[in-house]
């Protein structure tokens, strides 16, 4: 048996004015994709917003419907109308805002196993 050690470096900011301009937009346009979320079951709004390789930013909210669960996550909304649009172009980053009474959230909101699964094959078809 051998003993491995995992090392992950991260940056973690205080707020938003501490962010790169670039990683502060994505995470404005996120936040502005709560407006269109329809959650009237779970009261849990999140946007989404996805920068391409090509520098368009592309959004998506959740859809909840009553035939759970039939709704959508605003990642997968938001993946599933970029790759249409640029076919074989680079998701280069990722913003989720959760909100809930109209307030964001103070913890992070974590992707489900599905968004996941989408990013992967997102990454994986990307190159």
């Amino acid at each position: 048996m051998e003993e491995k050690i995992i090392n992950i470096p991260f940056l973690e900011y205080n707020s938003w004015d501490e962010l790169p301009s670039d990683e502060k937009e994505l995470m404005e346009k996120a936040a502005d994709a709560c407006k269109s979320s329809y959650a009237p079951y779970s009261n849990f709004n999140v946007g989404a917003a996805v920068r391409m390789g090509n520098g368009e930013i592309v959004t998506g909210s959740n859809q909840e419907n009553a035939a759970y669960p039939s709704g959508l996550c605003a990642e997968r909304v938001a993946l599933f109308a970029a790759h249409p649009q640029w076919p074989g172009v680079a998701v280069k980053a990722i913003a989720i805002i959760g909100k809930s009474g109209g307030a964001i959230t103070g913890e992070l909101t974590y992707p489900c196993a599905a968004c996941i699964q989408v990013m992967l094959e997102s990454q994986k078809r990307s190159g």
